[in-house]
């Protein structure tokens, strides 16, 4: 068992995460950032859940690139596949739901 204050999570470098849970080759990690994280290409699904701050969450539909502004409590889904990039606005935590060993 296992509380844990999402407000209270800083990491030392931007994207640092606490692992919280490795279930069935799947991970939860609580993410710390006030950076941009890189374009990139999940190998599996992801589950992207803002739990503090903004995001703004670049993707791409068919070669397309499209934004969206994330608050607390919404969440991004990309499919296997979908080419995305996290930008926070200041400081944000976010919990990210995905294959284990993803970039």
């Amino acid at each position: 068992m296992n509380i844990i204050r999402s407000r209270e999570f800083t990491a030392q470098r931007a994207w640092g995460a606490r692992t919280i849970a490795v279930m069935n080759g799947i991970s939860t990690k609580l993410h710390w950032t006030d950076q941009a994280y890189q374009w990139h290409t999940n190998e599996g699904q992801e589950v992207f859940v803002v739990l503090d701050g903004r995001v703004n969450m670049h993707y791409k539909v068919n070669g397309c690139e499209h934004s969206a502004l994330l608050e607390v409590g919404d969440i991004f889904y990309a499919s296997e596949g979908t080419e995305h990039v996290a930008r926070p606005i200041g400081e944000a935590r976010i919990l990210v739901v995905e294959t284990a060993g993803s970039v």
